[in-house]
């Protein structure tokens, strides 16, 4: 019995946490599981800040000037932070780490006052994390307190908008196509080599020569229909996804050794409205920081709804 109760101690721990109405024993498993998390490079950190603000779990804090996750069980895996980092110090991973608790975050961010649990709240439902919304609606129900709920239940009336809460690069939207007439023809292919993905692409090729080159985040050729006569003919390309992708340093490498080795002769960054695609543009300025010689670099944003919202020489 005594051998049993010691390897219960090992693999469980008791938390009882008191209730007004019932009380309750919460037993905890100490386990961990492989999701996705949140990965900072201290190196890159500025200590800006900026992370925290957009972390409305309050995962994230600035210790000894550089911004650190306190607790793998605060973090959503959601990525809502990347976009707001201007130094491009932070990546989604997938790793070992603790599930994340979503009474645990509601007990953090509730003394922060009702603006902070709604944008957490929104932030829940704009990525569709269903059980983890019920979870933190019930937490206030069970506390007895009172949040205008009016936002988040009829935010799914709303279509062709991006809410200001959240992370909008994952929020649904569904709108009508806008229909033109043409001809039924075959559009050729502007493309002018291959591999065409960042990590994949030699910065050595003969294509990247001399050439002018389009770096593009991937929903871009998605969202604007001429993708191809507007941006790449006479261009050669290159995607990448600041968000999801791994590995930024190589990114910063290769396009440094496209600007100084392959004298490419300019640089189009092509970025979609919402936050998180902001990075691929600080990929490209820390490359041109890097690089021995300077290009004309241009930034291009598309809309969700595939018009081009500006386009400016930076």
């Amino acid at each position: 019995m005594i051998q049993i109760y010691n390897l219960i101690r090992k693999c469980v721990t008791i938390v009882t946490k008191i209730r007004k109405f019932p009380p309750y024993i919460c037993i905890k498993i100490k386990n961990q599981m492989k999701r996705t998390v949140i990965q900072i490079d201290e190196e890159r950190c500025n200590g800006c800040g900026l992370c925290v603000e957009g972390c409305h779990e309050s995962a994230l804090q600035i210790i000894d000037g550089k911004a650190r996750m306190i607790s793998d069980l605060y973090c959503d895996g959601l990525g809502a932070c990347i976009g707001q980092c201007p130094a491009g110090a932070i990546e989604l991973i997938e790793r070992e780490a603790e599930p994340y608790d979503e009474y645990a975050v509601m007990e953090r961010i509730v003394p922060k006052g009702e603006k902070t649990i709604l944008a957490h709240l929104h932030h829940l439902k704009e990525h569709k994390e269903t059980e983890l919304l019920n979870q933190g609606i019930s937490y206030l129900k069970e506390h007895n307190m009172q949040i205008d709920m009016t936002g988040i239940k009829d935010e799914n009336k709303q279509t062709g908008h991006v809410h200001a809460t959240g992370c909008p690069g994952s929020q649904e939207m569904s709108f009508a196509p806008v229909n033109h007439e043409f001809a039924a023809i075959d559009v050729p292919s502007q493309l002018r080599q291959w591999p065409v993905q960042l990590h994949l692409l030699n910065p050595g090729a003969s294509s990247f020569k001399n050439a002018d080159v389009v770096l593009a985040a991937d929903c871009t050729a998605f969202s604007y229909g001429n993708f191809h006569e507007r941006f790449m003919k006479n261009h050669v390309l290159a995607i990448a996804c600041p968000k999801l992708d791994h590995g930024k340093e190589l990114y910063i490498e290769k396009l440094t050794a496209m600007i100084n080795d392959a004298k490419i002769n300019t640089l189009t960054v092509i970025i979609m409205e919402v936050p998180c695609c902001g990075g691929l543009v600080r990929i490209a300025q820390q490359a041109i920081a890097n690089a021995g010689r300077k290009i004309p670099v241009k930034e291009i944003i598309i809309g969700i709804r595939g018009n081009i919202l500006s386009e400016k020489w930076i």
